[in-house]
């Protein structure tokens, strides 16, 4: 697994390195086809809570599949403890997911489609401030696989995302899947 730290205000220790590789390392048990790991560690200062240390951490598997998590703590050590017992649950749900429809394809005599998984971490909020003018602060890069719409489903629940882009397996469309208000699913296919 490749594994990449980075550290946005401050710097990370080689003791503290070694605990990130070490907890990452186990989950490579669970899930054998984690090819990178990205982790950012950040330490925020909070009034009454003292110096607050979050990790956030992205799995990428070689079947396309992204997995990611995001927790904090008064200490490092104990956010990465956290990340990692998250991360376990989610390969463990992944597997059972993945698994279930594979049999599911089997049974019905349907040839698998593999596919890579697309992603598009993006968040917008709202500025409190009307003065204030919004800017683009993130940007990022991703290789798009046509999926089903049920693949695009299980993805956007992993990451825990409101929306996901997708090129859709069926008819090759690029589509968006958000999250409705009643909890229900939407899908924007665009017209071509």
């Amino acid at each position: 697994m490749d594994l990449t730290v980075k550290s946005r205000n401050g710097k990370v220790t080689e003791r503290q390195r070694q605990h990130i590789e070490e907890k990452l390392g186990k989950l490579g048990r669970y899930m054998d086809q984690i090819t990178s790991a990205i982790v950012e560690v950040h330490i925020e200062q909070h009034r009454q809570a003292g110096e607050v240390h979050r990790v956030q951490v992205t799995l990428t598997g070689d079947r396309g599949v992204i997995l990611r998590a995001e927790e904090q703590s008064s200490d490092l050590y104990g956010a990465i403890d956290e990340v990692q017992s998250v991360l376990q649950r989610q390969i463990q749900r992944y597997k059972e997911k993945y698994w279930r429809r594979e049999r599911q394809r089997r049974q019905t005599d349907k040839i698998a489609v593999t596919e890579e998984v697309a992603v598009v971490d993006a968040v917008a909020k709202e500025e409190e401030s009307a003065g204030r003018e919004v800017e683009v602060i993130r940007t990022k890069q991703f290789t798009m696989r046509p999926m089903f719409t049920d693949d695009a489903i299980e993805q956007m629940e992993l990451l825990g995302h409101s929306f996901f882009v997708f090129q859709d397996a069926e008819n090759l469309r690029f589509s968006v899947l958000y999250r409705r208000r009643d909890g229900n699913y939407g899908l924007i296919v665009p017209d071509a």
